[in-house]
């Protein structure tokens, strides 16, 4: 019950609950229609909640072509960073992205917010949200399933090579030592 789709940006995981599905990044501008329909071919069950791991353009934007009763959770200062949509330090050269939630009139914008953690579902659906401290962003969110021992980490652990840094939204080489400490000793799934 939990897939990963690739292409168009950052990763998306979609968990299929007993009550309905929460998907996790929602892609570039232009990908949230064909999430919506690849999920259609997995189940009939409603996308119900969708968590972003943090603000960048390439796990977010497809927010917007979800329907507005889908829930989005985030973490608090993803939410902040949510408002403005700062271009990245690697994008920043090309200038300031258009912002998608403003030219959609605030459409896909999250609904909740946590600060240090938050579990949403329980049993064989909980899904656990732990925000260590700033890492790629300020607002950087682990997705653990529980009960399929996955951790969905966004762009935290994006690739094998050195981390990418987003200064500009938060984030931080200093501490990002630390966050990852807490994640590689286990607090995560403990």
């Amino acid at each position: 019950n939990l897939f990963v789709l690739t292409g168009g940006g950052g990763n998306t995981a979609v968990f299929v609950g007993a009550s309905g599905v929460v998907v996790v990044d929602t892609k570039n501008p232009g990908w949230g229609q064909p999430i919506l329909d690849r999920v259609r071919q997995l189940t009939s069950k409603p996308i119900t909640t969708i968590i972003n791991t943090h603000t960048h353009g390439d796990h977010v934007s497809g927010n917007v072509e979800f329907p507005a009763t889908v829930e989005v959770i985030v973490h608090e200062n993803t939410a902040e960073n949510m408002q403005e949509m700062r271009a990245s330090t690697q994008t920043a050269p090309n200038g300031q992205p258009p912002n998608i939630f403003k030219a959609n009139n605030g459409r896909g914008m999250p609904k909740r917010t946590f600060k240090d953690r938050m579990t949403i579902g329980g049993g064989a659906d909980r899904i656990d949200l732990y925000y260590f401290g700033a890492a790629h962003t300020n607002g950087d969110t682990f997705v653990v399933f529980r009960n399929a021992r996955v951790m969905h980490s966004g762009d935290a652990f994006a690739t094998k090579a050195q981390p990418f840094i987003d200064a500009g939204n938060g984030g931080s080489g200093i501490a990002f030592g630390e966050t990852h400490l807490f994640v590689g000793r286990g607090y995560v799934v403990s």
